[in-house]
């Protein structure tokens, strides 16, 4: 996405939400001005990096130091589990398993591959944790050619026919495939290392604290300020440089995510090819969502349905988000510029 060290970016997505620490360089803007000094940690994970931030009080179980120790330590498992790039990792274990073959898995794979099963059906298959194959097809994956290259329809078939969402079986904490399938898990791990990074927090006792991994937030409580969260959403461009605020967001006891498909692309011979993937064509989106923004109860989940609208386009997208009452903001490309849409459940967080 370090091993999960340079982690496929599958579909994919790179966060659009501003990073502002007062010191510069992290998510929120809560912490500017606080009123008590928060404990922060970061460092590297999944192939990005990590950042925390906790409002300490008396209530809290652990120490500073013990509170470091134990989120890397959640998030080197997370990574173990999870990496399509540790050989020994148990998602690459399940990627070499022979088809017919039932193998037990973790209680954290079971939750992440029970939420792609879900996705994969409420998408009708834009949400596919077996599209690795398609990503590198089209250069954007740890296996692609070094040259921006248009794939063939026959190229793209055969890539089509190496995936296949519908082949992975769950049966309580059993795993099997019907097919000779490779897993990948980049469009939900680095959420699920955020929610587990939460799990480890509240074990601790505590009550405010921001979660941030590569981009996908857990926020809860209240900021070093005593105030909800503040989080920014970035008004697309295709530079780092002079990034903008398109809208502040208040969140708090929520998973958040934000998918874009406005820097990561190639151009061949006068048309743009977006790294964002639809595994039902095998080929780059074509529709307008520039950026979507999405709140759910868990990272994990916030992160994967960010993939799958930004998949399906702003339409599907937003029937999806009607349909699962979630909150989602959109900017779609207009002649004019970038119009903003968002769902009903969304409507609270407007200012």
């Amino acid at each position: 996405m370090m091993a999960l060290s340079n982690v496929v970016n599958a579909y994919r997505k790179r966060p659009a939400l501003l990073a502002f620490f007062c010191l510069g360089s992290a998510l929120f803007l809560s912490s500017c001005g606080q009123k008590n000094e928060p404990w922060r940690y970061s460092g590297p994970t999944m192939g990005t990096q990590y950042h925390v931030t906790v409002v300490p009080k008396e209530s809290l179980r652990c120490t500073q130091a013990e509170m470091d120790e134990r989120i890397r330590q959640s998030l080197e498992q997370t990574n173990q589990q999870m990496s399509h790039y540790l050989d020994n990792s148990e998602l690459n274990e399940l990627s070499r398993l022979s088809v017919g073959e039932s193998v037990t898995i973790s209680a954290d794979m079971e939750k992440v591959l029970r939420l792609s099963e879900q996705l994969y059906t409420l998408s009708d298959g834009a949400f596919d944790i077996t599209v690795g194959p398609l990503v590198n097809l089209w250069g954007f994956g740890p296996k692609s050619s070094p040259e921006d290259a248009v794939p063939s329809e026959e190229q793209i078939r055969e890539a089509m026919a190496l995936g296949g969402g519908d082949s992975l079986k769950l049966s309580g904490s059993q795993f099997s495939k019907s097919k000779a399938v490779e897993l990948n898990l980049s469009a939900v791990a680095k959420g699920y290392g955020a929610d587990k990074v939460a799990e480890v927090l509240d074990a601790c006792g505590s009550q405010d604290y921001l979660v941030e991994v590569g981009g996908e937030l857990f926020l809860k409580g209240l900021s070093p300020r005593g105030s909800t969260w503040k989080i920014a959403i970035e008004r697309p461009g295709n530079s780092l440089a002079g990034q903008s605020m398109q809208r502040l967001l208040e969140v708090s006891n929520k998973g958040v995510a934000t998918s874009g498909d406005y820097r990561n692309y190639f151009e061949k011979d006068g048309v743009r090819y977006s790294h964002t993937i639809d595994p039902r064509t095998g080929k780059p989106i074509t529709h307008a969502l520039a950026s979507v923004t999405v709140l759910a109860p868990s990272s994990a989940e916030a992160d994967a349905w960010a993939t799958v609208i930004t998949v399906v386009g702003p339409e599907e997208g937003m029937r999806l988000a009607e349909q699962e009452q979630l909150p989602v903001f959109m900017l779609v490309k207009t002649k004019s510029g970038f119009k903003e849409r968002y769902s009903s459940a969304f409507a609270t967080y407007v200012q």
